[in-house]
């Protein structure tokens, strides 16, 4: 029995509409034909693509994973994949943001981060397929010439192309300086790439006509580490119709998203165009590291969301025992699970984490349509820093809590959830990996605390601390106030600490990272919880019908408040209590 979706599209447009007012869509003159109707066709259209294509084949998808031939070096994906896949691509999904002049539909990020949300939901194996190949779009619109935009860009869009980024090698993961694949120039201005790459998502299968590798090299004179790294366009198959020399050698054998192809990957003199310029590769590469990694965020959301709308159904049905305040249903033989107190816990706790980092992710895509489209520079400027700011948060803390709540939704079916029977032990199996790849979330962390923070003299951090300080003042008289301010207060204090701290040792600093950015994640959720609940507040004495649907995210409210913000405390104090107790060991002493 495969896991219980349900696109959210209620809560998708109360945050579209509602808190994000329309996503900051009025203010850019790109998006001025966009009107709410359009959005709201748009976000239906692809909740029953999700909920009908994908979910069909994602529990199946799982039981098959994929075949890999060892004698044509394919890979085969599992029944029904192409077929979702194929309606996917006709349906324009793959170029919903991008420009028109490739094919796209031209609408905001804003849009394509809620179908990414719910692709991942219904089968987060198959949605990597189209993710990926949207991160090679970016990238080429980007970094590329004129020519191989041409080339290339129109039939990824379509979907009848797909794309990959072939990055880690066997003797390196993380640390891209240490890659040893070559690029010999050639006279044709092409390069012969050589080498071979490891864990590359979709490197091959059978959904598209073509896969379009972007392949992190060295060339001849290339110096030591990432300053000598370039980037390379390689395509599966040349312009003439001919196999490039290239290939899958195997595939992965993982324990979960088995319905996406992990491939070993082998460059031999395979023909390639040099993207961007020489030896700035891995800065080019980061227009798509940074879109995965939030596209990867979208998929500890997605997951954390079916687990849970499967946990809650489970809980609404389950008899067991009496409720400790006396019975709930006397004319059955036990009540529903869902009135026992620990029950409430786990699954309150599903919901608003999952709410919270919605409206987190989603507001983070809002700045990216700013950032493009504002006419203002210094607003395009401030909105592109809260994006940078939040891209290491939306990957680790919605990876985090996702992983998390798909264990609490097991959790809340108890033997039942250990079974494939309710699909959520695949749920889990699924979302593990979104903590790892892309890089860990240990690993956000130190780019969050090493990197953001300091960048242009702390301008990102004060932004957002200002940006805070000020909305705050505005909501000084809701009951809500004091909680969040605390939690502002805390993080403020602790951004202090590292900056001071970790000028005069990076090991402190470093010690830190992780728990800062939960505590930068756990404080931007309770500001935006604050201002759901008014918005709420505000339908409901406009007289709003929904009163159910309000009143839940009032109490939703409520509840960060009162069973989750209160953790910022507790992470400042770890934080401030330094790198002493980690590093006083040795190595003889684990």
């Amino acid at each position: 029995m495969p896991a219980i979706y349900n696109a959210p599209l209620k809560d998708i447009r109360f945050l579209i509409h509602g808190l994000l007012e329309g996503g900051g869509i009025s203010s850019l003159a790109k998006y001025h034909e966009i009107t709410a109707d359009l959005l709201d066709a748009v976000l239906d259209e692809g909740g029953r693509l999700c909920e009908q294509e994908f979910l069909r084949v994602n529990a199946s998808g799982d039981e098959q994973g994929c075949r890999y031939d060892v004698d044509t070096q394919t890979v085969t994906t599992p029944t029904g994949f192409k077929q979702a896949y194929q309606a996917f691509a006709e349906g324009g999904w793959l170029g919903i943001s991008m420009d028109e002049a490739w094919g796209g539909q031209a609408m905001p990020h804003l849009l394509g981060f809620a179908m990414e949300e719910m692709s991942c939901a219904a089968n987060l194996s198959l949605s990597m397929y189209p993710g990926l190949t949207v991160g090679a779009m970016n990238l080429i619109a980007a970094h590329a010439n004129e020519q191989l935009q041409q080339a290339y860009l129109p039939n990824m869009v379509s979907g009848q192309w797909s794309g990959t980024m072939c990055l880690t090698e066997p003797q390196c993961g993380t640390d891209l300086g240490m890659i040893r694949t070559k690029a010999e120039p050639q006279d044709d201005g092409s390069y012969a790439v050589t080498g071979n790459k490891i864990w590359i998502t979709s490197g091959e299968h059978d959904l598209a006509e073509n896969i379009i590798h972007l392949v992190l090299a060295r060339l001849p004179d290339a110096p030591e580490g990432v300053k000598g790294i370039s980037l390379f366009l390689v395509p599966k198959v040349l312009e003439d119709g001919q196999r490039n020399t290239l290939g899958c050698t195997g595939l992965e054998h993982k324990m979960g998203i088995r319905g996406s192809s992990t491939c070993f990957m082998s460059f031999d003199n395979a023909v390639g165009w040099l993207v961007g310029e020489p030896h700035k590769g891995l800065s080019c590469m980061f227009t798509m590291m940074n879109a995965a990694r939030l596209m990867v965020g979208l998929q500890g959301l997605g997951a954390a969301e079916s687990a849970y709308q499967t946990a809650l159904s489970f809980a609404r049905e389950r008899l067991q025992s009496r409720s400790i305040s006396g019975p709930v249903e006397p004319d059955q033989p036990a009540d529903p699970i869902l009135v026992h107190p620990d029950v409430r816990r786990m699954l309150l706790r599903q919901k608003v984490m999952n709410e919270g980092s919605r409206a987190l992710a989603y507001w983070t895509a809002m700045h990216i349509d700013i950032s493009y489209h504002h006419d203002d520079e210094t607003v395009r400027e401030q909105a592109d820093d809260i994006v940078q700011l939040m891209t290491p948060v939306v990957k680790a803390h919605l990876t985090d809590e996702g992983f998390d709540c798909c264990n609490l939704a097991l959790q809340t079916l108890g033997g039942s959830g250990f079974t494939r029977d309710w699909g959520i032990e695949q749920l889990v199996r699924d979302v593990r990996i979104t903590r790892i790849y892309e890089g860990t979330n240990g690993i956000q962390a130190l780019d969050l605390v090493g990197r953001k923070l300091p960048m242009q003299g702390g301008r990102l951090i004060r932004r957002f601390l200002q940006l805070l300080d000020t909305e705050l003042k505005t909501f000084s008289h809701h009951r809500h106030y004091p909680a969040v301010n605390a939690a502002r207060e805390d993080l403020q204090a602790a951004t202090f600490w590292l900056a001071q701290e970790g000028m005069k040792d990076p090991e402190e600093a470093a010690q830190g990272a992780t728990p800062y950015l939960r505590l930068l994640a756990l404080t931007a959720i309770g500001w935006l919880w604050l201002k759901m609940s008014l918005k709420a507040e505000q339908a409901l004495a406009a007289g709003d019908p929904d009163v159910g649907f309000y009143q839940s995210k009032i109490k939703s409210a409520d509840f960060y408040m009162a069973k989750v913000l209160s953790e910022t405390a507790i992470l400042l104090k770890d934080i401030q209590s330094g790198k002493q107790v980690l590093m006083a060991f040795g190595d003889d002493e684990f």
